[in-house]
């Protein structure tokens, strides 16, 4: 009979050092074959690779998923303009859905019966993986251990790395939960539990205090080209370096900081603190330059499917149907999205100050309110006329029928009665 196989999605943090082991023993000396994706997260995926080996896994791939991440996952949520619940940048929402797509691809070329992942019972990523799972090979079956074994908390994840002899990086000191990638880095847990407690200076390291920042603003200038960043200060860039360019301005300027009580998909409320300074660079400069090259209708109905194509991210949906279909028509919208923003930082704040393209629907001749020759301020009148006839007709129909008055003259003629008594 040949050994079983399970694919892991493992980090190398203290909750998939412990999966290994415990995979082992409580899935009859199964092989375990992890698989350690490179995101940007920033830390050394060799160390982690010996430690897996080092812990029980048979084999580790260290996947390099870098440019993928920015060009297919973070790019297409920037054109959308996806901010969940208007504020968070989808940092982790983006990130799993690759991950577990590539973890898929293992398992179904190792032959293996099983995938499994890391994430606790109370959280948003056990749904990105899963329906990720279910989306593209349904036939493999999902351990998820945090919904299973004796293991209650973070604390107790420790005493078993203790017991086991499993080297961590954690301590019941240090007991943030974080995700690192290229797009954002996200803290929760610890003191963070109490949304009234400010979040400690020092748990800050992707950005520097407000406070501590240059005195002086400094001005950028990302270019553009059908929605998409291509260059910073006129100088082209593939996605990760010009990512990683605007990440080290950010983090210069203290750009990026982020403290959140959100709504979780299974239900609960939970406090984030994200720092995602690169990425939020990015969401100040492209819906200004879109604010000149969208036209009214279009850019108001894409600004109510951000907020969908958010929620499909944020969920776990990203190989669903509609988020597809909302990628063709992001895709439409953006034909003409091309050309450059100049952007100010400074102390904390990012804010667009400049912006210019060759499809520009801005006209300084119709815009100017010095004397023109291209608009009769006078056709305004018909128009605001014509605009306002529907309003017209029901007030006039209620005062020709005051038994049915419109709520506003009913309100009116209610304290003029009173006004009589």
């Amino acid at each position: 009979m040949s050994t079983k196989k399970v694919v892991l999605a493992y980090s190398g943090g203290l909750d998939t050092s412990v999966i290994v082991p415990w995979l082992k023993e409580n899935y009859d000396g199964c092989e375990v074959i992890c698989v350690l994706a490179d995101v940007g997260q920033g830390e050394d995926l060799e160390a982690a690779s010996k430690k897996a080996a080092a812990i029980g896994a048979s084999k580790t791939y260290v996947e390099d998923l870098r440019t993928e991440f920015v060009r297919d996952y973070v790019f297409p949520a920037l054109r959308a303009g996806a901010r969940y619940e208007g504020l968070y940048l989808l940092g982790t929402s983006l990130a799993r859905p690759l991950i577990a797509k590539r973890q898929v691809e293992i398992a179904l070329a190792e032959g293996a019966q099983y995938v499994a992942h890391g994430c606790t019972g109370k959280g948003n990523d056990q749904v990105r993986f899963e329906l990720t799972f279910q989306a593209l090979a349904p036939q493999l079956e999902v351990i998820a251990p945090w919904r299973t074994w004796d293991i209650r908390s973070r604390e107790d994840a420790l005493d078993y790395a203790a017991k086991h002899g499993i080297p961590v990086s954690q301590s019941k000191e240090n007991i943030y939960s974080r995700d690192q990638n290229l797009l954002h880095l996200s803290h929760e847990g610890g003191v963070l539990e109490d949304p009234w407690t400010p979040p400690p200076d020092n748990l800050y390291q992707l950005t520097v205090g407000p406070e501590d920042a240059p005195d002086e603003p400094e001005h950028v200038e990302i270019g553009f080209e059908r929605g998409t960043p291509i260059s910073v200060n006129g100088k082209l860039l593939e996605p990760v370096p010009l990512l990683e360019t605007l990440n080290a301005l950010g983090h210069r300027h203290g750009v990026g900081r982020l403290d959140i009580v959100e709504n979780r998909l299974v239900g609960m409320k939970s406090r984030g603190v994200y720092e995602t300074p690169g990425g939020s660079i990015l969401h100040e400069a492209h819906p200004s330059l879109e604010s000149i090259t969208l036209d009214r209708q279009t850019s108001h109905f894409k600004a109510g499917l951000a907020i969908r194509y958010a929620d499909l991210a944020y969920d776990g949906q990203w190989f669903s149907p509609l988020r597809e279909a909302l990628d063709a028509f992001v895709s439409s919208t953006q034909e003409t999205v091309t050309g450059d923003v100049l952007v100010q930082l400074h102390k904390g704040s990012v804010k667009a100050v400049g912006r210019r393209s060759p499809y520009s629907l801005y006209s300084e001749q119709f815009a100017t309110f010095g004397a023109d020759d291209v608009y009769d301020q006078a056709d305004a009148k018909g128009f605001i006329r014509l605009f306002g006839l529907s309003e017209r007709i029901r007030n006039l129909v209620s005062k020709a029928n005051p038994s049915h008055p419109s709520p506003w003259l009913a309100k009116w003629l209610g304290d003029e009665k009173d006004a009589e008594r």
